[in-house]
């Protein structure tokens, strides 16, 4: 009888293995019908690339588990290479009105579907529901290499947000196919209260409505996915989801943004402010501000650059005998490290070191055709403070504001325990007669247009001409 039993066990798992197999077989037929069905379409890259990536992460999962037993996956995967290079709009794949057309597959999944002889057919697809939305964002940038990950430094506020989307599964698809896009690139230390970006996210509603929060029915804002909430729960407590809303698809965070403010905040001191707002009053105009930024001769060309506004007004707080003061600086755009190098100017100004027509020296660039070597202002006082977008209105939330503000509260009295430590410190190792002031002003300052200067934009050109020509030979 235990021979008869095992023989039995054995019959039950071959039985078992053709049902598998057969199964394997039934999926990779609907496959091929659906591959089929997509190469006789016209579709964007954007619609299609989140389907493309499932089906190539379902086939290499499935070929990892379960090896041989596939038939025809190394074809299958071939295909569905030719599909992802389809998109590609070149010679071969012409675009029209804005979309790829995809040519050349249905012969290849024709003669795959030859081996069954069966007809391909249309299969029902389940992809999640997803929206293009703005989502407006707060950080304290004190611990962070800057905004953008491609600072190749950890942590970003952009890799911490993207790991916070991973997280909750609210992105469909990769980066690339989000069409995800933001307003600036705040560098190393930078806040902001207004940053916006941009991307496809997950949806609660298979039938999105209007593209705006205006066109949004009361029930649909009830319906849709709370995004403020649901990122703030898992974002660190320095970076904050203040509002989200719909948009276009046409919408781009950084090329749509119509203007962008940022305020430099400082303690008045002994500061001649006068001084300083009739200076900064020539900043506004359109000038070529090349000796006001770090030159990226690599990829900027035009330096020229359009100032709205620029005020210099106080803050209502003041910490012991001292009050905060603001400069808030407005433009269409702005070049590298711009906003830092002209509150740098500003402040020589203020000290009495520099006069206010050292501005216009420095903005002609046909007299000054090099910008003099001085150092910038600090990044942390400086922030993006709003990005000005036409009828883009946020669901704000306050009490992510709040949350943000809590923390900076324990952050601050933090900072203010490690001055008070410092300054004791400090004070003990000041000799008897040297006061702290004395030792401060250092070396006596050098007029900015007597300093030795920076290389030019053409000398950058040049030397980024020699070095491709070295790379060629």
């Amino acid at each position: 009888m235990a021979g008869f039993g095992g023989q039995d066990l054995v019959t039950e798992l071959r039985a078992q293995l053709d049902c598998f197999r057969y199964r394997v077989e039934e999926l990779e037929r609907e496959n091929k019908r659906l591959l089929f069905q997509l190469s006789k379409c016209q579709c964007s890259k954007v619609d299609v690339q989140p389907l493309i990536d499932a089906c190539i992460s379902f086939h290499g999962g499935f070929k990892e588990s379960k090896g041989d037993e596939i038939r025809n996956t190394e074809n299958l995967e071939a295909v569905l290479g030719s599909l992802s290079d389809n998109f590609t709009a070149s010679s071969n794949n012409p675009v029209k009105n804005g979309h790829v057309e995809i040519t050349g597959l249905g012969e290849k999944l024709m003669l795959m579907n030859s081996e069954t002889g069966e007809e391909p057919g249309l299969q029902k697809i389940h992809l999640p529901a997803r929206r293009y939305v703005a989502l407006k964002i707060m950080y304290f940038g004190q611990r962070f290499y800057g905004f953008a990950s491609e600072a190749q430094m950890d942590p970003t506020i952009e890799s911490e947000i993207f790991k916070a989307l991973e997280r909750t599964k609210l992105m469909v698809g990769t980066k690339e196919s989000s069409r995800y896009s933001r307003c600036g690139r705040t560098d190393k230390g930078v806040s902001s209260s207004g940053q916006v970006i941009s991307l496809y996210l997950r949806s609660n509603l298979k039938d999105v409505g209007g593209n705006t929060v205006n066109q949004m029915s009361t029930l649909e804002q009830k319906c849709e996915i709370d995004y403020v909430r649901v990122l703030n729960r898992v974002l660190p407590g320095d970076i904050r989801v203040v509002g989200w809303c719909p948009v276009p698809t046409d919408f781009h965070s950084r090329f749509s943004c119509l203007s962008r403010e940022y305020r430099y905040l400082f303690w008045k001191e002994n500061l001649d402010i006068l001084a300083m707002k009739q200076a900064a009053g020539k900043f506004i105009g359109e000038y070529d501000f090349r000796n006001f930024c770090k030159m990226d001769a690599a990829n900027v060309n035009n330096y020229r650059r359009k100032i709205t506004f620029f005020d210099i007004s106080p803050s209502n707080k003041r910490y012991a005998d001292d009050e905060l003061w603001a400069m808030t600086v407005r433009g269409s755009a702005f070049l590298w490290h711009q906003v830092r190098c002209m509150v740098a100017v500003l402040f020589m100004i203020g000290q009495g070191l520099e006069a206010p027509d050292v501005i216009d020296a420095l903005l002609d660039t046909i007299k000054t055709t090099r910008k003099p070597q001085y150092n910038m202002a600090s990044e942390v006082p400086l922030i993006l403070w709003f990005c000005e977008f036409e009828n883009l209105e946020f669901i704000c939330s306050p009490d992510a504001s709040r949350a943000l503000h809590e923390h900076l509260k324990s952050e601050v009295q933090r900072y203010i325990l490690q001055a008070a430590i410092f300054d004791e410190a400090l004070s003990c190792l000041l000799t008897p007669g040297k006061s702290s002031e004395s030792l401060r002003k250092g070396k006596g300052h050098i007029p900015l247009l007597l300093r030795e200067t920076e290389p030019s934009y053409e000398d950058r050109r040049n030397k980024l001409s020699l070095k491709a020509t070295r790379k060629r030979h």
